[in-house]
């Protein structure tokens, strides 16, 4: 099973430049030109990357076979093109995963489907909200984040979310240069605060 730490550095809030970048952008320009020929393409190529992305987040088995320094290529392959079969990932994103697979770099796979789904967003105009939470999120909390920022004036919200338990319970929500923090451990840090000036 995975680490929470694990969880944490691998989902950090998507940076399109660096490695994650160049992999995420290329999959981009591929989509693009699949699209003269099915213009549904760039959605299509973007669910499977979600779907693969969910995968990697509720399955800590997935995880931990993601993060798996020890496995050899073969291994690696054999492992990951069965996982994506059977859940009915296009070729894409196969060959997607075979480059990071032949590059040494599957550990990359949530940085760059991340780092994807904040340059699609970019693009068609939404706006990218990091969820940091001290449990994985459900589908449920997803839709009632979503649904607060779209009351709060924001349309259009992509979620890209990290596993901190050190904030113990609680969010911290950042999205563009607003930052919503409920963590419990900021509650407490306030209280210390407010103890300290008490005294």
């Amino acid at each position: 099973m995975a680490s929470a730490e694990t969880i944490a550095a691998a989902s950090h809030s998507p940076s399109t430049t660096g490695l994650a970048g160049r992999y995420a952008q290329a999959l981009l320009a591929l989509a693009d030109d699949r699209r003269q020929a099915d213009p549904g393409a760039t959605d299509r190529i973007a669910g499977d990357l979600d779907r693969l992305f969910a995968l990697w987040r509720d399955d800590s088995n997935f995880r931990a076979f993601v993060a798996d320094p020890r496995l050899d290529a073969q291994a690696q392959k054999r492992g990951a093109f069965g996982i994506m079969e059977r859940s009915g990932i296009g070729e894409e994103v196969r060959n997607l995963v075979g480059v990071l697979i032949a590059n040494r770099r599957l550990s990359a796979l949530p940085q760059v489907a991340q780092t994807f789904g904040a340059l699609l967003a970019e693009r068609r105009g939404q706006q990218t909200a990091g969820v940091v939470s001290a449990h994985p999120l459900s589908d449920t909390q997803r839709a009632q984040i979503t649904a607060r920022l779209t009351e709060a004036g924001y349309s259009g919200v992509r979620l890209t979310e990290r596993v901190d338990p050190s904030i113990l319970g609680g969010l911290i929500v950042r999205i563009g240069s607003r930052l919503y923090d409920s963590s419990i451990k900021s509650k407490l840090q306030r209280m210390q605060y407010a103890l300290k000036g008490a005294a």
